[in-house]
C-alpha cells in the first residue's frame, strides 16, 4: 500500500509516517519547510517534498505508482491543493487517527490507549520505557521526542501498541482500546467542544469503546461515568514512588495499575523500571543549568509543574506564554492560584493558532485580573530584555521555567545557542 502523508513534518503525522513504513508500507509525503522530523525521515530514505504543496508533487508520485492514501493532520484547510487533487484523483483521503486505527486492527494489535486533558505524553513515555526496561517488545506513537527511540514505532514481533491518543478533533473516538488510561479531565478544546458536556460525553463515548479503563476516582466522578469497566483509583491508592513531582506520580500509579492489570512483568520489577524513566522532551525539559522548558498550557498543568519546579528549586521564575485566544476565554475565570509557587511571573501575549476571528483578543492585564499573586506578574515580550532578567535569574540560583506550547520553547532554545 502505497501512503502519502501531507504535513509530514508535523509532530502527530511524523511519527505516523515512521510506524507506516515499519509497518511495511511505501510512504512520501509533502511539507513546506525543512525540520527535524523531514531531516530524519530523508535521512531513513522516506521520500519528502520542501517547498509549495502546489499538489505536483502529488500529481508525479501518484503518476509513477498509484496512491493508496492521503493522510493528513486536522489543520489542513479543505481548499489545501493537495487535499483537493486526491479528492480529483480518487484517492482515499483519511485523518493520522483512520490510517493508525487500521494499521492496529490489520496487525491485530492490541491498543494500550493514553487519554486526558493532561499529562498524557509523559504517561505515554512513562509506559513504553517501562514495557523498554522490562525486555517487553511494544510498538507506539508519542507525540513528542524521546531519548530512548523515535516518536512512531512499530515492531512486528510486539502484541501491543502504546499510543498517546488525544481528544483534539474526537481523535480518540476513532479506536477501540484494549485497555485505555485516562490521566485526567479537565474541559479543554473549546475549538472543537464548544460546552463541557460534550467534552465529558466525549470521554464518556471512549470509556464505552475501551475494553477496560483505568482512572482516578475524582475524574470517574466528573466524567458521570457509569461504566463497569472502568477501574476508579482512589486517592490513598497513589504510590510513594521515586519520581519527581506529584503529577508524575500519580501518573506512574496508573501505569503500575495498567500493567498490573495487563499481567506484564512483575510489580516490584515494573516499579524499578518505571522509576528510572528519564522523562520526555518539552516536559520539565532541562535546557542548561537553572533552565527548563515545558508544553504545559493550562491552569492545572501551570500548577503541577510549578509543584514539580519547587521540589527541585525553593526559587522559581516562570515564563508563561497562554495559548490560542479561544483557549483564553474559556479559561481566564480559571486563573486563580495555579501560579503562587513562583517567585516571578513574565507573562507574554497569547500565542494565536486556530482562532475565532469574532472574538476580542485578550491582552496579559485582562487575564491576570483575577490572579492572587498578580503583584508578582510583569508584562513581558520575547526580546533581549527578557533573555537578560532570564539569565540574572539563572545567576542568581533561580530555576527558570519557560512555559507554554507556542514559540516560547524555539525562542529560547534559539537564545541558548545565539
Amino acid at each position: 500500500m502505497n501512503i502519502f502523508f501531507s504535513g509530514i513534518g508535523g509532530v502527530g503525522v511524523g511519527p505516523l509516517a515512521e510506524i507506516a513504513r515499519d509497518a511495511g508500507y511505501n510512504v512520501m509525503g509533502s511539507d513546506l519547510e525543512v525540520g527535524l522530523m523531514t531531516k530524519k525521515l530523508q535521512a531513513e530514505g522516506i521520500n519528502v517534498h520542501i517547498g509549495p504543496q502546489d499538489g505536483s508533487f502529488l500529481q508525479k508520485a501518484h503518476e509513477q505508482q498509484a496512491i493508496d492514501w492521503f493522510v493528513y493532520t486536522p489543520a489542513l484547510k479543505d481548499d489545501h491543493p493537495e487535499f483537493l487533487l486526491a479528492k480529483k484523483l480518487g484517492i482515499k483521503t483519511a485523518k493520522r487517527g483512520e490510517l493508525l486505527a487500521h494499521i492496529i486492527q490489520e496487525k491485530q494489535l492490541k491498543l494500550i490507549a493514553v487519554s486526558g486533558t493532561h499529562g498524557k505524553t509523559t504517561t505515554t513515555g512513562m509506559l513504553i520505557w517501562t514495557l523498554q526496561q522490562l525486555g517487553i517488545p511494544v510498538s507506539y506513537s508519542i507525540g513528542t521526542t524521546i531519548s530512548f527511540g523515535p516518536s512512531g514505532h512499530y515492531d512486528p514481533s510486539s502484541e501491543y501498541f502504546v499510543y498517546e491518543c488525544d481528544e483534539f478533533d474526537r481523535n480518540f473516538l476513532l479506536f477501540t482500546p484494549y485497555i485505555s488510561l485516562i490521566s485526567s479531565v479537565d474541559y479543554d478544546h473549546p475549538d472543537t467542544y464548544p460546552t463541557k458536556d460534550e467534552y465529558t460525553s466525549a470521554f464518556r463515548q471512549f470509556i464505552h469503546q475501551s475494553k477496560a479503563t483505568v482512572l482516578w476516582q475524582k475524574d470517574a466522578e466528573y466524567l458521570e461515568t457509569k461504566e463497569t469497566n472502568a477501574w476508579a483509583l482512589q486517592e490513598d491508592e497513589v504510590l510513594g514512588l521515586a519520581l519527581p513531582g506529584e503529577h508524575n506520580r500519580r501518573n506512574g500509579t496508573l501505569v503500575l495499575k495498567v500493567l498490573e492489570r495487563l499481567h506484564l512483568g512483575e510489580n516490584n520489577d515494573n516499579r524499578l523500571a518505571l522509576e528510572s524513566f528519564p522523562g520526555t522532551d518539552r516536559r520539565f525539559e532541562k535546557l542548561a543549568d537553572n533552565l527548563y522548558s515545558d508544553y504545559g498550557h493550562h491552569p492545572v498543568e501551570i500548577a503541577a509543574t510549578l509543584q514539580l519546579a519547587r521540589e527541585v528549586s525553593q526559587h522559581v521564575v516562570l515564563v508563561y506564554q497562554p495559548h490560542q485566544n479561544v483557549r483564553q476565554h474559556e479559561l481566564r475565570g480559571e486563573y486563580i492560584d495555579q501560579f503562587e509557587l513562583a517567585d516571578t511571573i513574565y507573562w507574554l501575549p497569547t500565542y494565536l493558532s486556530r482562532e475565532d476571528p469574532d472574538l476580542p483578543i485578550l491582552d496579559p492585564q485582562q487575564l491576570v485580573q483575577t490572579i492572587n499573586n498578580k503583584d508578582d506578574i510583569h508584562e513581558a515580550t520575547m526580546n533581549d530584555e527578557l533573555w537578560q532578567h532570564i539569565q540574572d535569574a539563572r545567576r542568581d540560583g533561580a530555576l527558570v521555567l519557560c512555559m507554554g506550547a507556542g514559540t516560547i520553547d524555539g525562542w529560547v532554545r534559539k537564545k541558548l545557542t545565539d
